[in-house]
């Protein structure tokens, strides 16, 4: 098992730029209606050939005809890496090009007595702790064979570590009739395209999963088991849980900040578009309902951006719309998180930098990317146009050990969804009966 040793220093940080756009204004029902005549579909571009072997491609049909196609290779740091990454609906005549890489960035574990901090990607060999998988824990799939750079064991760098199945999720949609009313009920059981490796560094494993929906939807996830550090029951943060009997054994508090890189390539093209959607509500006198007013924010330069309540960011399409006329876009969608605020690069929810090769990692970047250049992704924001977008992703958890963390780990989840908005013009699972309902009902 490997032995963690502390993250390194970390060079100074700039300011990060501040988001310079004129918001265009709109009603709030402007995004999620189309116009009751479809315009003719722009037409799709060939489904580009695949840049990998057919061992490193994967294609899956999913409920409602969906088919999921993508490449993926095994970095040294990053571990799993997802390569051109496409969606095709059923009724689509091409694949729609969604990403062209996808890699977690960082996993930032600081401990709450500020004795460890860890940066678990490039610094405590996460890559070489991919586990061995066993048949039972991919039901129905296949487990693909990985080599693993700089391997523990140079003997053995092939290991059985990449799950790929599919996982059923509940319901995809579900709409019936009032009761007493004699009609059909329409209802689908989805299923998701699952892919997930597990990695180990010293206590802990991370399962990092990759599900992706008929309806569009990819869930990017990372889930931490294992076993709590025993060598971490001193109560170091003067705060921890105790576990065990009586209060004599404290778990240290600590947080794991978890990045993810995401390089959207959007209809084939490397100049998408990113534009922030705020909602503002205005209180009305006398106990009337209040209003809400949706402005949409073109973000023209890189932005280490926060969540809020009614706020979210969309990547759009620069060369593709949907059959109603509309742009292809994919809204981010953060989970539950834990804002930690003791770096500056964890203290935004989400960063858009211009693409640079050189940066890799959102902390403790390996490349030297010049002399002013910083080793973390909030030194890489200083107001540089955005032509080709690059979206970092930070969901944080801090982790107050409980009795039941005794033993193994159950497994706590922290990630983010990518949603498509307009990529299609109606729910690309509908059911036949009711593919004339665009833009009105029945």
């Amino acid at each position: 098992m490997p032995v963690r040793s502390p993250a390194g220093s970390r060079r100074p940080r700039r300011r990060a730029a501040t988001l310079t756009a004129i918001p265009l204004v709109f009603a709030a029902t402007a995004l999620l209606t189309g116009p009751s005549a479809q315009a003719a579909p722009e037409a799709a571009g060939p489904a580009p050939a695949p840049r990998c072997s057919p061992a490193h491609r994967i294609t899956r049909t999913l409920d409602g005809g969906t088919v999921w196609r993508m490449c993926w290779h095994y970095e040294g740091n990053a571990g799993l890496v997802l390569d051109d990454v496409s969606y095709q609906p059923k009724g689509e005549r091409a694949p729609v090009t969604v990403l062209t890489t996808a890699k977690l960035a960082q996993i930032h574990v600081p401990y709450d007595d500020g004795g460890n901090e860890y940066d678990d990607l490039t610094g405590q060999g996460f890559a070489q702790g991919l586990m061995t998988l066993d048949p039972a824990e991919c039901p129905g799939g296949t487990i693909k064979t990985v080599r693993v750079p700089g391997a523990y064991d140079p003997a053995h760098p092939d290991v059985s570590g990449l799950c790929a199945t599919t996982r059923a999720r509940g319901h995809a949609y579900r709409m019936g009739p009032y009761p007493g009313e004699h009609a059909r009920t329409y209802q689908l059981q989805g299923k998701d395209l699952l892919l997930y490796t597990v990695n180990k560094v010293g206590w802990y494993e991370y399962i990092s999963e990759w599900r992706f929906a008929g309806d569009g939807t990819m869930t990017l996830q990372v889930g931490a088991t294992g076993t709590v550090s025993p060598s971490d029951f001193d109560a170091g943060d003067g705060r921890g849980a105790p576990l065990g009997k009586g209060a004599k054994d404290y778990a240290t508090s600590h947080s794991h900040n978890v990045f993810w890189r995401l390089n959207f390539g959007l209809d084939g093209s490397a100049t998408n578009k990113v534009e922030q959607v705020d909602s503002a509500t205005t209180l009305r006198p006398g106990g009337s309902t209040p209003t809400i007013r949706t402005t949409r924010t073109p973000v023209t330069r890189e932005l280490a951006g926060d969540t809020g309540a009614l706020r979210w960011w969309r990547v759009v399409s620069d060369a593709g719309k949907n059959r109603d006329g509309h742009p292809r876009s994919y809204e981010i969608v953060p989970g539950a998180s834990s804002k930690y605020t003791g770096r500056s690069y964890t203290r935004h929810d989400i960063y858009f930098t211009e693409y640079n090769k050189c940066e890799q990692f959102a902390s403790n970047n390996l490349a030297n990317c010049g002399d002013r250049a910083g080793r973390s992704v909030d030194t890489w924001v200083n107001g540089q146009p955005l032509k080709h977008p690059i979206a970092w992703v930070n969901i944080g958890f801090h982790h107050i050990a409980r009795d039941e963390d005794q033993e193994p780990m159950p497994v706590h989840w922290q990630g983010f969804q990518l949603v498509p908005r307009d990529v299609t013009a109606m729910n690309p699972l509908t059911p036949p009966a009711l593919s004339g309902h665009n833009g009105h009902y029945g």
